[in-house]
């Protein structure tokens, strides 16, 4: 893991990238060799030219010129953007410091750029022995003589190290992480994070009578958890909690409803990407010490088409007693957030959010680009969402939430349906989901940025921790 810190001195040795608004304060920032700020300067004297890199005897120095004038949201992620790529490049040189310079007027972006090159250091190999040589080298990032504190450092350090625990357990094939090591993951998380978690097995689920659940472990072997975390410190500024609900499909086959394997189900490890973000979100949450109430609930199983798997056509009863015609077991998701939404009615939220890789409608919609929201919030706290997803570059996309969907989602034959029909079929999954609710409430259907297939930036290939830092900067800013 990477290890951000802030000091006041440079390490001449170090490789290095500066931020500025013009050339003469991106030079005059650090003590460079003649024969480079000479360099710089001819490079930096071409139209148009506002990056540029080199390699001087293995030490890697980028200058970033940004233009002030733009907002700071936007900002913000192209210094992230540069970060990760100097990172690779001081991770192919073997380098183990590099130190981040913000001479520009806009003080927070030395953190940005901080989280940019951490997480682009991020790998996956914990099952490649063969991968030696491809271990990343880079170990220290130092933020030298910025405005930012000692405490802002520790901060994004928290954060960076909460996306990647996000990542690996996203990552995880489900021959290594089921639902019971997720759970345990969770419990892991809590001790050292300082929460409490409750662990419910088969047995306590089926007393509770959380017939969704149950429905979608029908065919697994493995058996099913639902993980109660709770965040509640002396100083809480809250005084009903903000719940967090995570979907924790640690596997989906699409059940009896069996998906294709190319481009589909051999990624569907995945389909936990809700669980780890709300787990890893109130991990960093609590590292942090934010004074605010949170909770997290992680309903977790698998979805497989073995033993008693429940079937297209069957009527499901809910954990609130209402009955859902299933018609599809690849929309399994729901069935058992749903269950989660109706727990959390018992602590009577301040609002309630889910995170879910929910619908392909979603990624149909809006690519890879950003997050799918929709809910009962009020418009004040809709808007903190947003404002945070800008802050931190996971933008929510609002779609609209209006009565006319919740026909599509009526039964002949049971209170509802588990499928919408072929038409707007991320905002039917959210009306679902709301039925079993009756506190504010917002859904984020994360199924389009919670894994890539190839390397995006800084958000790397595979498991991208998507809603970690988004619901880290909304609680922090409450």
């Amino acid at each position: 893991m990477v290890k951000i810190q802030h000091v006041t001195k440079y390490n001449t040795g170090a490789h290095y990238l500066v931020f500025a608004d013009n050339t003469e304060a991106a030079l005059a920032a650090n003590a460079l060799p003649s024969e480079i700020t000479i360099y710089l300067r001819k490079e930096f004297s071409k139209p148009d030219t506002k990056t540029v890199s080199i390699n001087y005897l293995g030490r890697y120095v980028s200058i970033c010129l940004i233009d002030s004038k733009k907002e700071t949201y936007v900002l913000k992620e192209q210094v992230r953007k540069h970060a990760g790529t100097v990172a690779e490049a001081v991770n192919q040189l073997k380098g183990e410091l590099l130190e981040i310079t913000n001479v520009s007027s806009v003080a927070s972006l030395a953190l940005s750029a901080a989280e940019g090159a951490a997480l682009a250091s991020y790998q996956f190999l914990r099952h490649k022995p063969s991968a030696e040589k491809q271990l990343n080298t880079l170990k220290t990032i130092s933020i030298v003589h910025s405005q930012v504190t000692k405490a802002e450092t520790e901060r994004v350090n928290i954060l960076t190290q909460a996306t990647c625990l996000a990542r690996d357990l996203v990552n995880e094939p489900v021959n290594h992480l089921n639902a019971g090591g997720l759970a345990a993951a969770f419990q892991k998380m809590g001790k050292d994070a300082g929460f409490s978690v409750e662990v419910w097995n088969k047995a306590k689920i089926k007393q509770k009578k959380m017939g969704g659940l149950l429905a979608v472990n029908a065919g697994s072997v493995d058996e099913p958890t639902f993980t109660i975390m709770n965040y509640k410190p002396r100083n809480a500024k809250n005084k009903k909690p903000y719940v967090l609900v995570g979907k924790g499909v640690v596997y989906d086959t699409g059940g009896l409803s069996l998906k294709p394997t190319p481009n589909s189900m051999d990624s569907m490890k995945c389909d936990m990407a809700g669980a780890a973000a709300v787990g890893c979100a109130l991990y960093a949450i609590a590292k942090a010490k934010l004074p605010v109430h949170v909770m997290a609930l992680v309903p977790a199983t698998d979805n497989r088409p073995g033993f008693n798997a429940f079937a297209p056509g069957d009527i499901i009863t809910m954990m609130d007693g209402s009955t859902v015609e299933m018609l599809n077991s690849d929309a399994e998701g729901r069935m058992i957030l749903a269950d989660a939404l109706h727990v959390a009615k018992q602590y009577k939220p301040e609002l309630t959010i889910d995170v879910a890789t929910l619908t392909g409608a979603a990624m149909a919609a809006i690519g890879q680009y950003g997050i799918v929201g929709m809910g009962t919030a009020t418009e004040a706290q809709k808007q903190a969402l947003k404002i945070s997803g800008q802050n931190v570059y996971e933008r929510i996309a609002e779609f609209p939430f209006w009565d006319e969907y919740d026909e599509l989602m009526k039964s002949d034959i049971a209170d509802q349906k588990n499928l919408g029909g072929p038409y707007g079929g991320a905002i039917t999954a959210g009306k679902f989901l709301a039925k079993f609710t009756n506190y504010p409430y917002f859904h984020l259907d994360i199924a389009g940025p919670a894994f890539t297939n190839a390397k995006d930036s800084y958000r790397g290939k595979g498991g991208t921790g998507v809603g970690v830092r988004l619901l880290f900067d909304f609680f922090a800013n409450l």
